[in-house]
């Protein structure tokens, strides 16, 4: 259960918060003890309808870009706890444009810590993404280069400053963009789900655990800390017999062929990492590398022990059958209100 304590009488601030993130984290927080909520994007027409929509007194919002540094300041003066969740996402999109990718997510993220840091934030967590670790596509090139943008800010700065960390988590379910939603759309208009590689894997991760995952960051952090949320995984092949059993539905599966840069798994942490990361029960904490560049101060034998540890993926973690993936599904509102409506037909 998400414990919100951390953020009372706090001023909050979301980048990027119009997106599925800010909106269930404003789901969470609009009945606790929160000073303000500000929202910051450069989509006017998402804020305007998320403005109507909760008629809430402390949810503040600005029009501005993480890649205009005055903008960004202006929203950071007087915030508590940022988040940093604007980035472009979308791997084929940041395949055809790198550079947009490399603005957004890169020089945009180096804008955040540095205003954050300026305007002496008390703790900001990025986002980062499971396409970071290994990265073969622009996309987790540029979220692993925000990493280390935030990892050398952390490591030039005290106690008390500014807590800079981050947090990677893989696919959320039923985000925007994400598979889920497109399976319901197509089984909805009798059309074959699409499918890239059936045997291709995917963590699962509910919204709502992604949030805990941030909120446990604001609350144990150090400096340059990565924070991984542990999750099952399943097949997309699996996915896609789930929500059939669930929709009662008999539409085909059409195997149409993995897009631009398209991992077959996840990563969210390397076997390098494991060997030194903390474990904390539903996370694992990455401690920053702390040493500087005078590296004949430092001596290492080597950890033999590294060499039988496996990355973290979503082919090694805990795999769900086809039954206990229906399970997590139903656990989604979401899920449960297209059914609702799709029985009622």
């Amino acid at each position: 259960m998400t414990d919100t304590a951390k953020v009372n009488d706090q001023i909050i601030l979301i980048t990027g918060g119009t997106g599925s993130f800010g909106n269930e984290l404003l789901q969470l927080v609009k009945n606790s003890e929160v000073r303000e909520i500000r929202i910051f994007s450069r989509d006017e027409l998402k804020q305007e309808q998320m403005r109507v929509r909760l008629n809430n007194p402390k949810v503040k919002f600005y029009i501005g870009d993480v890649r205009d540094r005055s903008s960004v300041d202006e929203v950071m003066e007087g915030v508590d706890l940022a988040f940093h969740a604007a980035a472009l996402k979308q791997v084929p999109s940041c395949e055809f444009f790198p550079m947009q990718a490399v603005l957004t997510n890169i020089v945009g993220s180096h804008n955040v810590v540095e205003s954050a840091i300026a305007h002496r934030v008390k703790s900001l967590v990025c986002l980062s993404t499971d396409k970071a670790v290994f990265p073969v596509n622009a996309m987790g090139m540029s979220k692993g280069m925000m990493e280390k943008v935030a990892t050398a800010a952390a490591r030039r700065l005290g106690e008390s400053d500014t807590v800079i960390s981050s947090v990677r988590y893989g696919n959320v379910m039923y985000s925007r963009g994400s598979v889920i939603p497109l399976f319901i759309d197509q089984i909805k208009r009798g059309q074959a789900l699409t499918v890239t590689d059936p045997q291709m894997t995917r963590f699962l991760l509910s919204l709502r655990s992604a949030i805990d995952l941030v909120l446990f960051a604001f609350e144990n952090a150090a400096q340059g800390d990565i924070f991984v949320r542990k999750a099952p995984a399943c097949t997309v092949a699996d996915l896609a017999q789930a929500l059939t059993n669930l929709f009662m539905s008999d539409v085909p599966v059409q195997v149409i062929g993995t897009r631009h840069a398209e991992k077959t798994y996840e990563t969210l942490a390397t076997a390098g990492e494991i060997a030194k990361a903390e474990d904390m029960g539903d996370y694992l904490r990455v401690r920053m590398d702390d040493r500087d560049l005078n590296y004949a101060k430092y001596f290492t034998e080597g950890r033999p022990e590294e060499a039988s540890l496996e990355d973290y993926t979503s082919h090694n973690t805990q795999r769900l059958s086809v039954p206990e993936v229906e399970q997590l599904l139903m656990a989604l509102p979401d899920v449960q209100r297209e059914l609702t409506v799709w029985r009622a037909k």
